[in-house]
């Protein structure tokens, strides 16, 4: 992977940047997209274009005739996020040919949730991967269709209680585990692939930075609490976030032409095991999971502090620890 040099910033750096996505959108109190996305904005390095997937921020940051967003934006359907953004890059490859771009270089962002990553947007996904096309794919991760409704995805973790993986007296909530999405696309040979977390925000403006940079194609999956699905307090969003990161539910790492290594966040827990923190007291801030503090279902908060533990072991491994 080719990058510039090493993108060097401070607080006030930051703070001082104009914001492009900016205040004044529909989401929800304590909403980490939100977050999210203002963080990644503030990471652009120049011209750049965002083409966004149905979703819950493209429903909240356009309603017209209003709009969010201080920088070319595209609402494309639930699965085209990442042929969209292959398009748009290709007709600047073609423009710049004819020498009818003003710009030397405009970076392309596609983004989408879990439900237009995980499991509609997969295909269109892996085909611009595949075919090398030059953009940064940033997945904001909430763990569930929540624009719609709440309904389960291939993102939503074992146990979790949606509207269509309810908790009650047959089932535990969701039966299946979260989908590994970021190892598949590791699989892909991508140049750059990386988890981030809006409480460890420098790690996440770095990652950013790092996957716009690289020629070819990036990935970047990015935790995103969402306090109306997760029925969490609104207040404690980017205290999960932190906490995801503290059990190993969400370590952070970044995985450079498939070489995987461990971020500074994470690498903490690895050089100090007495640091990380049980999964239950992940969950039990977040009332998706309450069932699972029942005698009925209790077994299965083992189950996921068991398999917490084997993925863990197994990225240690992966990077050399």
């Amino acid at each position: 992977m080719q990058t510039e040099a090493e993108w060097k910033f401070t607080a006030k750096d930051i703070a001082e940047k104009p914001d492009l996505f900016l205040s004044g959108h529909r989401a929800c109190a304590g909403c980490g997209p939100a977050t999210v996305l203002r963080l990644i904005m503030k990471a652009v390095r120049g011209p750049t274009i965002v083409t966004n997937a149905t979703g819950c921020m493209e429903v909240v940051s356009s309603i017209y005739p209003y709009t969010s967003w201080a920088i070319p934006w595209l609402h494309t359907a639930f699965e085209n996020a990442a042929a969209n953004a292959s398009g748009i890059e290709a007709a600047l490859k073609i423009l710049k040919k004819k020498g009818r771009s003003k710009h030397e270089h405009v970076d392309v962002i596609a983004l989408a949730g879990d439900g237009g990553t995980y499991d509609i947007g997969i295909q269109a996904l892996s085909g611009a991967v595949e075919r090398g096309h030059d953009f940064l794919y940033v997945l904001y991760d909430n763990e569930a269709y929540m624009n719609t409704g709440i309904q389960r995805s291939g993102g939503t973790p074992l146990g979790a209680s949606t509207t269509t993986s309810p908790a009650g007296t047959v089932i535990p909530g969701k039966l299946e585990h979260k989908k590994p999405i970021a190892d598949i696309m590791v699989a892909h040979d991508m140049p750059y692939v990386a988890t981030a977390s809006p409480y460890y925000w420098r790690d996440l403006l770095v990652k950013v930075r790092k996957g716009l940079e690289v020629n070819g194609p990036a990935f970047l999956h990015v935790f995103a609490p969402c306090p109306r699905g997760w029925r969490s307090d609104p207040a404690k969003s980017i205290e999960l976030s932190r906490l995801a990161v503290e059990t190993c539910i969400f370590p952070l790492w970044e995985a450079v032409n498939g070489e995987y290594q461990l971020s500074t966040p994470s690498k903490v827990f690895a050089l100090a095991p007495q640091k990380k923190k049980p999964v239950k007291e992940y969950l039990q801030v977040q009332g998706r999971f309450r069932h699972l503090f029942t005698p009925k279902f209790e077994k299965l908060t083992e189950e996921i502090q068991r398999v917490t533990d084997e993925r863990w072991k197994r990225l240690l491994k992966k990077c050399g620890m």
